[in-house]
């Protein structure tokens, strides 16, 4: 599998706070990935540290076969839209283009132009006045433009109605269908990554709980519901999550083989279920 990020023990302090601690994970090149996890988890501190605007307090990590903000020739292999879809207020449309296009130098101005017509944008409004779904259009052309290896995209919709969330991330699939780019996507909004990830990352305290291909996830668990019971499972059936009322018990198990126990009523999971399962989880585990 090539990768497009990779870390290991990555760490990232401020002062006494660990903002990342011990952080292992491999990004597969090419695929879409979903980041989630509760605030203060670490997600920002990574996609930062990955994009080279931070460095990490220990450990290592290649994004794009380099060390990240190492040179010019690194910073353009990845795109980077921060939590709050930075723009400048008092630049214009046409502004924030030529300034995308000094900056970067496979800037692709027939691109950026086109989209920028696409989405109804007046090159001479001013960024402060464009609505939040055109400020985070604008945001992704910008960092679309330059052609990166690797885009980070840090909550980019968390503040968009729906038709402006749906609308952002059909552009996104189109440009990553039309060019192939990798994607890590942070959302704590499970349906919109449910419908665009191929990859799931589940980050909680600085540490990686949850990692791996989407629908391998979901096939591998499944919610168990029957008579209550302490005994334990069989061999290769590993519980994440258990409740327990008088007369019955539920289960969340991962496991690779069928479930033939006849007690057990069977079900599959959505992915926020699982997700939150893993949220919730007291015991580090890490499932590719």
């Amino acid at each position: 599998m090539t990768t497009v990020l990779s870390a290991q023990d990555l760490g990232r302090r401020y002062g006494r706070h660990r903002a990342l601690a011990g952080c292992t994970l491999d990004v597969p090149a090419g695929q879409v990935t979903g980041l989630v996890g509760p605030n203060g988890a670490g997600k920002t501190t990574l996609l930062t540290i990955a994009a080279g605007i931070l460095p990490p307090s220990e450990g290592r990590i290649e994004v794009c076969g380099g060390v990240p903000g190492s040179g010019p020739a690194q910073l353009a292999k990845v795109g980077f839209v921060a939590q709050d879809t930075p723009v400048y207020a008092g630049l214009t449309v046409a502004e924030h283009l030529r300034m995308g296009a000094r900056l970067n130098p496979g800037w692709d101005e027939a691109m950026a132009r086109k989209r920028i017509e696409h989405l109804g944008l007046d090159p001479a409004q001013r960024a402060g006045k464009l609505s939040g779904g055109q400020r985070a259009q604008l945001a992704l052309t910008i960092a679309i433009a330059k052609h990166p290896e690797l885009l980070l995209l840090d909550e980019p919709v968390a503040a968009l109605d729906p038709l402006a969330r749906r609308e952002f991330l059909g552009d996104l699939m189109q440009f990553v269908a039309e060019y192939g780019t990798s994607v890590v996507l942070s959302s704590h909004l499970i349906t919109d990554l449910e419908r665009v990830c191929d990859e799931l990352v589940v980050l909680v305290g600085g540490q990686v709980r949850l990692a791996g291909e989407v629908e391998r996830l979901l096939a591998t668990h499944h919610r168990l519901t029957g008579p209550r019971r302490e005994a334990p499972l069989p061999p290769g059936q590993h519980v994440v999550s258990a409740s327990h009322t008088e007369r019955q018990t539920t289960l969340l198990v991962r496991t690779e083989t069928p479930i033939i126990d006849p007690q057990w009523t069977v079900d599959s999971l959505g992915l926020e279920d699982l997700v939150l399962a893993y949220l919730s989880r007291p015991a580090l585990e890490v499932l590719r």
